[in-house]
């Protein structure tokens, strides 16, 4: 579905992690008339939020399900890994997975990285969310791995991040329902895109502003000619000698001169 079938407000969906404020701000700028919603939900519903139409886009991690959905890739995130102040990488900068292989390595069900074998060894229960993880990790139960994002959405004093390597990275897409591809769409994959506001998908809303501004300009300069036509029309009527009135010049002196011209001459 493509077109006009658009909702009086824009829905966009978030996983934790991702900020979409510049892009909001944007869409203010452009479409003040259309108002944006934001949902943040997790990582594991985002994708179900959009197939159900609660929102029209969505910021989400792959991977996806493109059988139904539409996905374009942003940016790829740098992972971290997180341990208690007192762990031993403390005192390096960067450390690989297989520094890791003697650890005990917490797993949230909703991890967002996609393994495909943890590094490390599980521990005896799977916490259910990566907040829950971190309060593991703060009581020196095990460590953690994350995007760079979380940790910092989830930053705690008592813990430290160290970039790792050898992990899956988290990559944040926009996507949204194919078959839902509206205009309102189209304007959001534009500014995240960052095409201007004169580009082919991005004018449409600067048209519509100029066409009222437009519209009013045009009927001010309307109203102006008809003056104008009014006073010019009016001082040609004044201007004009009506016809029928007074004597043409010369025609009586004319007229006396063919007279004489006319007339025989006495004999003296």
């Amino acid at each position: 579905m493509t077109g006009s079938e658009t909702s009086p407000s824009f829905r966009l969906a978030y996983v934790p992690g991702v900020t979409p404020a510049k892009w909001v701000r944007i869409w203010n700028e452009r479409l003040p008339d259309v108002p944006l919603t934001l949902h943040q939900v997790s990582a594991d519903e985002a994708a179900e939020v959009l197939r159900s139409g609660t929102a029209d886009a969505g910021f989400l991690r792959l991977p996806v399900d493109r059988t139904d959905l539409s996905a374009i890739p942003l940016y790829t995130e740098t992972s971290v890994v997180v341990a208690p102040k007192d762990h031993l990488i403390a005192a390096f900068d960067e450390v690989s997975v297989d520094d890791l292989a003697d650890e005990i390595m917490q797993h949230p069900l909703d991890d967002t990285l996609d393994w495909e074998r943890p590094p490390g060894r599980p521990a005896i229960e799977r916490p259910a969310t990566t907040p829950d993880a971190l309060e593991l990790v703060a009581a020196g139960v095990g460590l953690l791995i994350v995007p760079q994002s979380l940790a910092r959405l989830y930053h705690r004093r008592d813990l430290i991040y160290r970039t790792i390597t050898g992990t899956p990275q988290s990559q944040v897409a926009l996507s949204w329902r194919e078959d839902r591809t509206t205009d309102q769409v189209e304007d959001f994959i534009g500014i995240v895109r960052g095409r201007t506001v004169n580009s082919s998908r991005g004018r449409r809303a600067a048209e519509e502003v100029q066409q009222k501004s437009s519209g009013k300009k045009d009927q001010k300069e309307q109203k102006g000619q008809k003056a104008q036509q009014g006073q010019s029309g009016g001082g040609a009527a004044r201007g004009k000698a009506p016809a029928g009135r007074g004597p043409r010049r010369g025609t009586g002196a004319a007229a006396k001169d063919a007279g004489r011209r006319g007339r025989p001459r006495r004999r003296s």
